[in-house]
């Protein structure tokens, strides 16, 4: 039996919003094709406040948008204008060259309210990074849900625990939702070759063994381990099959070779790149 590897996260603000962010890191740089993985912490934002992340480049990914409480307003240079309430999917897939901002919709900002969140990147196969841009958005009520005992499944993409999501994933990929009542378990199989938990609130055993809460657990390759729930626990099991070869990421880049990075940021900073409609503002290189 192999132990499994504890990744904790460092702690970072992107555009006020406070992120913990565990992946990539030092001990692990991607888990099946999830290569970047950001927990947008639970925050109250006061009325006429809110996120507003500018207009910026991405290539060689898709960024997956899934929030427990709030709303974001996602457009990108697909055209796409599309508002993002709680439980649904946000899907966009860069290939060569796209741009998008991520705003609170005007709608919320009469008030004060709570955002709370996770945002992932997914790196592309090689036969898909330098294909055209993609957006799809799938409301809450298209995620398949397995409730059983206890426990309940929400296959947010990928499939799993014989539920398939409609998001257009590209490689196989497992990213579910886990809501485990006090004194519930749950078998994770190994059905997908690199598997990874993160426990968002709640005490959990992982074979017998606590789970830090904002810790991210690499599961043992093969190898089938028990969750259980000390407390009501809210989680997320994501992976994969591994990538099919190493990733550069630098900034917003993702890539297997390392001259599509540079050409993209040579081109970001000549301006000479696709734009949101009606956006000016844009970030600029780091």
């Amino acid at each position: 039996m192999t132990t499994p590897l504890t990744v904790r996260p460092r702690a970072e603000d992107v555009e006020g919003q406070p992120i913990l962010r565990p992946l990539p890191s030092a001990k692990c740089r991607s888990v099946g094709p999830f290569v970047f993985f950001d927990h947008m912490l639970q925050t109250t934002y006061p009325a006429g406040k809110g996120m507003n992340i500018r207009q910026h480049p991405h290539i060689g990914l898709s960024t997956l948008t899934y929030l427990f409480e709030g709303k974001l307003q996602h457009k990108d240079s697909l055209g796409s204008d599309q508002v993002v309430d709680a439980g649904d999917v946000s899907w966009m897939t860069a290939g060569s060259a796209i741009a998008h901002v991520e705003r609170t919709p005007e709608s919320l900002l009469g008030n004060a309210f709570v955002m709370h969140g996770l945002q992932v990147w997914l790196a592309s196969p090689k036969s898909h990074e330098q294909g055209p841009g993609h957006y799809s958005h799938h409301p809450a009520h298209s995620l398949p849900v397995s409730e059983n005992l206890g426990v309940s499944i929400r296959m947010i993409a990928g499939s799993g625990f014989c539920l398939e999501s409609p998001v257009p994933v590209l490689s196989p990929t497992l990213y579910a939702e886990l809501h485990l009542q006090t004194a519930t378990t749950l078998l994770i199989p190994t059905e997908h070759e690199e598997r990874a938990l993160y426990v968002l609130s709640g005490e959990a055993l992982l074979d017998g063994e606590p789970v830090e809460a904002h810790s991210l657990v690499i599961l043992p390759t093969g190898q089938e381990m028990t969750l259980c729930a000390d407390s009501d626990c809210h989680a997320v099991l994501f992976g994969g099959a591994p990538l099919d070869g190493p990733r550069r990421i630098n900034w917003n880049f993702v890539a297997s070779d390392p001259a599509r990075i540079d050409e993209a940021r040579r081109r970001w900073a000549a301006g000479d790149w696709p734009t949101v409609p009606g956006e000016s503002e844009r970030i600029e290189l780091p």
